[in-house]
């Protein structure tokens, strides 16, 4: 009987456990940064999702809740050849925001470039700032 001493650090060995390992599933899940800010007549939320294709983009707003869906795939390397490191996350995300009630829902806008979505939704005219004149009275 031969006995073989298992050497940890053998490269061959690490490089097709690695391969196994990452072979069917993506490195972790994900959740994409949102910014969200406020102007003088809009809300504006600002998504950050590169990578992940326009048709894969699902956004909802009923009853004051807007709801962000979408995926970022797993493209497998092409030519057999397998990853050395998995650091960015794919797979599908959900982020739910309860918006208030000063918002106008029929005036959302949605623009996608360059990986940033923004979401733009209007304010009534209700909750816009107005300026208001004091005049000084005499004595």
């Amino acid at each position: 009987m031969t006995v073989t001493r298992y050497n940890p650090f053998n490269v061959d060995d690490f490089t097709g456990l690695m391969n196994q390992i990452f072979a069917d599933a993506p490195a972790r899940a994900w959740t994409p940064a949102i910014d969200i800010f406020e102007s003088e007549n809009d809300v504006v939320l600002k998504a950050d999702l590169p990578g992940v294709k326009q048709e894969d983009i699902d956004i909802r707003l009923e009853n004051g809740t807007l709801t962000l869906k979408g995926e970022r795939k797993f493209e497998k390397p092409e030519n057999g050849k397998g990853y050395h490191r998995l650091e960015r996350g794919y797979g599908s995300f959900t982020r739910v925001f309860s918006l208030p009630e000063s918002l106008d829902d029929a005036s959302v806008k949605a623009d996608y470039r360059n990986g940033v979505l923004s979401i733009t939704i209007g304010k009534k005219e209700v909750a816009k700032p107005r300026s208001i004149k004091v005049e000084v009275g005499g004595e």
